[in-house]
């Protein structure tokens, strides 16, 4: 359990931002699936799967380009000439 909290403080930033798209994929979701069913229970069981599994794949997607960012950096910081 404390590693989990450990991983939520680490990530708080991006974890809210996460949570923040999650509940506008899944209002955006319900709108369109209600447009199309005309069932607002077929369209909130349609509307929770789907952007469950995209907000859990923009998490790691994030995750992925801090790693590209800081890699970039440290290769910056290592072609620059040596101090004389």
């Amino acid at each position: 359990m404390a590693r989990i909290r450990q991983i939520a403080q680490q990530n708080k930033t991006m974890l809210l931002k996460t949570g923040s798209y999650y509940l506008i994929h899944i209002s955006v979701a319900a709108m369109v699936a209600y447009a199309v069913t005309g069932n607002l229970w077929a369209s909130l069981t349609l509307s929770l799967l789907e952007p469950t599994v995209q907000a859990v794949a923009f998490f790691f997607h994030e995750k992925a380009w801090d790693r590209a960012a800081r890699r970039r950096a440290a290769s910056a910081v290592d072609a620059l000439p040596a101090a004389a």
